[in-house]
Parts: C-alpha cells; sequence; structure tokens
C-alpha cells in the first residue's frame, strides 16, 4: 500500500508539472543608443585641417582663431577681404572655409613697391596648394597708395590682424582704414586685431607704432574718422602677462624671439602679444 500509495503521489505531481505552461524568456533590454556625433562646424572644419603645419596650430593658443572669426561674423557664405595677410597664416583657415560659397580676397602689396616681397611670398604661398588658394582674389593694398580692393561695396567682412603699427609707421592708417570702410556693403563688418599698448604711453602713435603697440583708443579714434561705428570690442585675444616694454618690441616675443636664446624661456612664458580685438561696422545706409 505505502509503495503504490507513493506511486500515485509522484504520477500526480508529475501531471501538474507538465500542465504547468512553460515560462517566456525574459525580454532584453533594448540596446543603449550610442549618442549621436556632435556636428562640426565648417569653421571648426577649416582650423582642425591637416593642410595646417604644426607650428601654425602651435599659434591657435595665442591667436584663437576660431572664437576671433565668428566674433568678427565671418561664415563660409561671405566674401571676406584679408588686408596684409603676410605668410597666409589666416589664409590657410580663410580661404579653405570661403572656397564654395564664399570668396576669399587678399589685398597684398604692390608688384613695385619697397613690400613687393611680401606679395611674392604670397603668391608663391598660394600656388603651392591650389587646391585650396586656387579661387582667391589677389587685390593691390599698398598704404597709403596704391590701393585697390576692387569695386566700392563689395566686401561682407574686412579683416586685418597685427598690421595698424606697419601703417601708421607708413602714415597709411587713415588711407587704410577709409580704403576698408569703402570696400565694405552698407551694415558690413571692419574687425581689427591689433598689438595692444597701454593707455597711459604718452609716446606719440607714430613712436610708439615702432615697438609694433598702438593704443586702442587711437585705433577707434582711426575708425571713427573713417566712417565706422564701434560695434563690439573683445578681450578673445588679451595677454595680461605681456608688459609691453620689451627690448625689441613685440618681436621680443613669440613666435619672432628678436633677442634669439636671450631670456628665451622667459619670453615663451609670456606668450604672444596682449592684442585689442575690435569689431565696426558701416552704417547701413
Amino acid at each position: 500500500m505505502h509503495t503504490k500509495t507513493t506511486l500515485l503521489v509522484v504520477a500526480a505531481l508529475v501531471g501538474c508539472a507538465r500542465s504547468t505552461p512553460p515560462q517566456a524568456a525574459p525580454a532584453e533590454a533594448p540596446a543603449a543608443q550610442a549618442p549621436a556625433a556632435e556636428a562640426v562646424s565648417p569653421l571648426r572644419a577649416a582650423i582642425d585641417a591637416p593642410h595646417r603645419s604644426p607650428e601654425a596650430r602651435a599659434r591657435d593658443a595665442y591667436r584663437h582663431p576660431e572664437a576671433t572669426l565668428t566674433f568678427c561674423g565671418v561664415t563660409p557664405d561671405k566674401a571676406v577681404i584679408e588686408l596684409s595677410p603676410g605668410g597666409g597664416w589666416y589664409t590657410a583657415i580663410l580661404a579653405p572655409l570661403l572656397r564654395a560659397s564664399g570668396t576669399y580676397i587678399a589685398a597684398v602689396p604692390s608688384a613695385d613697391g619697397r613690400r613687393a616681397k611680401y606679395r611674392q611670398r604670397f603668391l608663391d604661398f598660394a600656388a603651392a596648394t591650389p587646391e585650396l588658394y586656387d579661387r582667391a582674389e589677389v587685390v593691390t593694398f599698398d598704404p597709403p597708395a596704391p590701393i585697390d580692393l576692387g569695386p566700392a561695396g563689395r566686401a561682407d567682412v574686412v579683416l586685418t590682424f597685427r598690421n595698424t603699427h606697419s601703417w601708421i609707421g607708413d602714415e597709411g592708417e587713415s588711407a587704410a582704414y577709409a580704403a576698408a570702410f569703402e570696400a565694405l556693403k552698407p551694415g558690413g563688418t571692419f574687425c581689427v586685431v591689433q598689438h595692444r599698448a597701454p593707455e597711459s604711453d604718452e609716446a606719440s602713435p607714430k613712436d610708439r607704432a615702432k615697438t609694433g603697440y598702438v593704443k586702442q583708443s587711437y585705433v577707434i579714434e582711426v575708425a571713427q574718422a573713417a566712417g565706422f561705428v564701434l560695434d563690439e570690442t573683445s578681450e578673445i585675444n588679451a595677454n595680461p602677462a605681456d608688459t609691453t616694454d620689451h627690448p625689441e618690441g613685440v618681436w621680443t616675443l613669440p613666435p619672432g624671439f628678436a633677442l634669439g636664446d636671450v631670456d628665451r624661456d622667459r619670453y615663451a612664458a609670456i606668450g604672444e602679444s596682449d592684442r585689442m580685438t575690435l569689431r565696426f561696422v558701416k552704417p547701413a545706409e
């Protein structure tokens, strides 16, 4: 009896187990969505492009190209004139940025003036990489004369980086700023970055300009005399560590290091010069 009863109980338990519906496997959690890659702006892409040399990139920490060009209102669809582009540090950003939808215009010295070598240096620089610079326009800019920036009112933005002291030395600052005014469309922007002298400096603008430094108030005065309205100032390119009293002026500091190895570490620690960054507007008609 005990054996039979036990078998019946076991059979009943097995039957109950077979009648229980199978449990569904737990659903898998949906895979986490990878965050969408943040879009890179055309300006950022131009700054990060591989054609820029390591030496040029090393200056980004002092020249702040993204913040500066954004402040100046540069976008890929604009017509932009760069006055006295020198060796092309900003050209390497601007010309590729503007190549497809905008216009890059380099205003360089005349072919027969005393700064003709700078014109040729720029032309050689552009010719070496035609896939980047073949659409760049070149116009003549040799203040106080000759100056020919092309048709009046053609530009959305005119830029100058660290050039005003040279024009002051040639007594051409008024002509340079007047030419920028004429070249701009009404409502257009004139953006000036310049080594900055202390406002307490008592030297004449021309004497102080020999060191590369200019008072911010004097730059504003010249721009306003040309017809511009000061729209905004920025400390993007300020450097409080720059005392502006160096033996060879601004060229004592990097990247020039005019004293060679003399106190090089000290000047390297200061970095590039203290600079004003000013945005002017040509009044709308």
